[in-house]
């Protein structure tokens, strides 16, 4: 018999067993007149009383309202806090020259932070993207020193950085190496690669990309430009494709996405590679506004000020959960708090305990909030 046809023959039955029920219910408050209508179901009997409770029941407990969920609103108040604190300590922090400052350095951070937001919302992590950068810059600084295009140095270091983010994809795909050991062990590895391409020696490239690292369009810096860009994108693909789609369920569940016929290993290592591209892209920038690729250029600094501030704006550690905007908070509070330790002549070195110690709170809280939910 088909499916439909015995749910329609059920609700009949219901029907036909409900009918009786309330003629068997009104019967008894057919004694007390016409108030026995107001019982119904109640079967009290007593009439009029029986309205009163039917209308308690209906119209239940009253909710107070609720304020209405503001997204990162712990980030922004602390984010306001800050500037606050700023503002009153140092009349330089809202000066023009200082927030464009501002602006630049937060950019670099910020193509690395929209790549690993991607690939952390998926359940994947790099830790080699900083050392990436620092590959990048050597190699484009040694061509552009050399008398190369800057855009073949731009073309050739992007596409290494892509190789190298592929590799790490594949390392993690394909083999049982945890993400986490296996790109450390890539981070070191270009760590010292880095250091072998410029012979451990500063090399300036002049002004040759002074028109991305320097150059402003209607006020804005280009590296801002650049990095709004990628941003956007990078928000683009991870709320309306099926790619970014793709990402939260693999996150999620990667079994039960390879399941549902997503497919897994080549989301990853288009992950991966994409990671290792933003990272190409973010070194170029940071060259462009050095000027100079110098031992230390990128590296684990700056890859660690990249994971805190993705974890601080919310993105999963075990992935199935991130955003960017929570990650721009992320970058522009870190950015600030570096930038007022600056103005207040505040040793460097407090600058990466500081982000030491958010990424630790902010990793502590993801925790607690994923044993909540």
């Amino acid at each position: 018999m088909p499916d439909g046809y015995s749910v329609s023959i059920g609700a009949q039955v219901g029907q036909h067993d409900n009918s009786h029920t309330g003629e068997r219910a009104a019967a008894p408050g057919k004694g007390t007149g016409a108030p026995g209508k107001g019982t119904g179901a109640a079967g009290n009997g007593s009439g009029e009383p029986g309205k009163g409770t039917g209308a308690a029941g209906i119209a239940g407990p009253r909710r107070r309202p609720s304020l209405p969920h503001v997204p990162h609103a712990g980030l922004l108040v602390v984010l306001v806090l800050i500037v606050v604190f700023a503002v009153t300590q140092t009349d330089a922090f809202l000066t023009s020259t200082n927030l464009i400052n501002v602006l630049r350095q937060v950019s670099v951070v910020a193509v690395i932070a929209a790549g690993l937001t991607l690939l952390m919302t998926a359940g994947g992590m790099d830790f080699s993207m900083g050392s990436n950068v620092s590959v990048t810059t050597a190699v484009a600084a040694q061509l552009v020193s050399h008398g190369h295009s800057p855009w073949l140095a731009i073309v050739v270091a992007m596409a290494l950085s892509i190789a190298i983010g592929l590799v790490n994809g594949l390392v993690v795909t394909y083999t049982a190496v945890a993400p986490f050991v296996a790109t450390l062990a890539s981070a070191t590895m270009l760590d010292g690669l880095a250091l072998l391409i410029i012979n451990g020696l500063s090399i300036s490239i002049g002004t040759r990309l002074s028109w991305l690292g320097n150059g402003k369009t209607f006020g804005l810096p280009h590296l801002l430009i650049v990095a709004v860009i990628v941003l956007a994108l990078t928000a683009f693909v991870m709320r309306y494709t099926s790619f970014g789609r793709d990402a939260f369920a693999i996150g999620g569940n990667e079994d039960v996405a390879r399941l549902s016929g997503i497919r897994v290993s080549r989301d990853k290592l288009l992950l991966y590679a994409l990671a290792g591209g933003l990272s190409g892209l973010a070194g170029i920038m940071l060259l462009s506004r050095l000027a100079a690729s110098s031992p230390g250029t990128g590296g684990l600094t700056l890859q660690l000020t990249a994971v805190a501030a993705v974890v601080i704006g919310g993105t999963s550690l075990a992935g199935g959960k991130g955003s960017i905007p929570g990650t721009v908070l992320g970058v522009v509070l870190l950015g600030v708090v570096a930038n007022v330790l600056n103005l207040l002549q505040i040793s460097s070195f407090y600058q990466q305990i500081s982000v030491g110690a958010v990424l630790l709170v902010a990793a502590i809280a993801n925790l607690l909030q994923r044993r909540r939910s």
